[in-house]
């Protein structure tokens, strides 16, 4: 099926989604500029059985036919149905629709990548209310935080972002970036406003405005991304203050931090049983399924809750690929927790590794890992 324009669709359709509602409101719009819909008809055919694709399909309007050919069909209904259908790679069945259906499609790479980004924003926001001391700053870095602005960047460096900038005076009228210059570092504005204006060479000549940007606003990055020069001209239109990352600090922290890591074939029994296993999937991620005695502590909640863990013993972190769980075992090391992340995630792990999950919920408390009440049967489509 051929995908149409992503704004027949909106935020609001895709936050009460799993795990889109995970996300902060700059990056769920962010998400949103990425997702492509799917218009089908009675007959037409999502996905197929033992199918390898990169993408997350959920169904917002109509019916689907799921099956895996061993059973008839299952009926899915857009009103009941929160997650990605059917999300196993290979594909574990069939999936047609059933009458008219509206499915909404977005890589799953970049989903992941937002929704690690954006609960590591979160962490950082509650970690930046406990310090007293950023109080001055903190009403541009949270903004900064909101913001989408490093995407590109490993989440669990943004720290050091901040510990690198040097500030900067500027005045109304001075140039900060010339287009056509080599860039030897990126700006963030702290105070103040600026306009960026290209200069264009053809016939026709003259200097287009692109954009005014306010407080909490990058420029000057893609130049150090792309190894350029400068493509357009900043100029202040305010007096203000800038906060300045130089190239080599910014190329630095583009590096993925390393993070001691348990590939899923060294899982045994006695291991488990020998470790807290942290599930840093969000509520409704959990609730699908996971391991035997796995705590649900999201990603973006790790700050607060993480005083909760017992006391001296290591830590095994999961979520769906080892993006989150990488970020997670980072985060804990800085807290002097002993913590490992498990490589790839539970989307690598094979069927007989997934059929140990449970649907029992496990919860912390006074640092003793307890059983819950049950969630319920295990949604696997």
């Amino acid at each position: 099926m051929d995908f149409v324009a992503s704004r027949l669709v909106t935020a609001e359709q895709l936050r009460p989604l799993i795990p889109f509602c995970g996300l902060l409101d700059s990056h769920l719009n962010e998400a949103l500029d990425h997702c492509q819909t799917q218009l089908l008809c009675a007959g037409d055919r999502l996905f197929s059985k033992g199918q390898f694709d990169p993408y997350h399909y959920f169904l917002l309007s109509g019916e689907m036919h799921c099956s895996d050919q061993d059973e008839g069909p299952d009926v899915v209904r857009a009103q009941d149905s929160l997650e990605a259908l059917w999300d196993q790679q290979p594909r574990p069945g069939n999936a047609k629709a059933a009458g008219d259906c509206v499915v909404v499609a977005i890589e799953r790479e970049r989903l992941d990548k937002l929704l690690t980004w954006s609960q590591v924003a979160e962490y950082l926001l509650v970690d930046l209310a406990a310090q007293r001391d950023l109080d001055e700053d903190a009403a541009w870095v949270e903004e900064i935080l909101r913001s989408n602005l490093f995407l590109k960047m490993p989440p669990t460096n943004v720290q050091g972002i901040f510990q690198k900038l040097t500030s900067r005076w500027v005045s109304a009228g001075e140039v900060v970036i010339r287009q056509g210059e080599l860039g030897d570092c990126c700006y963030f504005l702290k105070e103040g406003q600026a306009r960026v204006t290209r200069h264009h060479s053809d016939d026709e000549g003259g200097t287009e405005h692109l954009a005014d940007v306010g407080v909490g606003r990058c420029f000057g990055e893609d130049a150090l991304l792309q190894e350029t020069v400068r493509n357009a001209t900043v100029t202040m239109l305010t007096d203000g203050v800038l906060q300045v990352l130089q190239k080599h600090d910014f190329l630095r922290l583009l590096q993925q931090p390393k993070v001691p890591e348990l590939p899923f074939t060294a899982f045994s029994k006695r291991l488990l049983d020998d470790l807290t296993i942290i599930d840093v999937r969000t509520e409704g991620e959990y609730a699908s399924g996971h391991f035997d005695r796995a705590v649900n502590i999201p990603l973006n909640l790790l700050r607060l809750k993480s005083r909760l863990l017992p006391k001296g013993k290591p830590c095994l972190v999961f979520c769906s690929t080892g993006r989150r769980s990488r970020a997670a075992t980072f985060l804990l090391g800085q807290l002097g927790i002993d913590a490992e992340s498990l490589r790839d995630g539970v989307f690598a792990m094979d069927k007989s590794t997934v059929d140990r999950w449970t649907d029992d919920e496990y919860v912390l408390k006074n640092g003793q890992v307890l059983p819950g009440q049950p969630s319920g049967t295990i949604n696997t489509r």
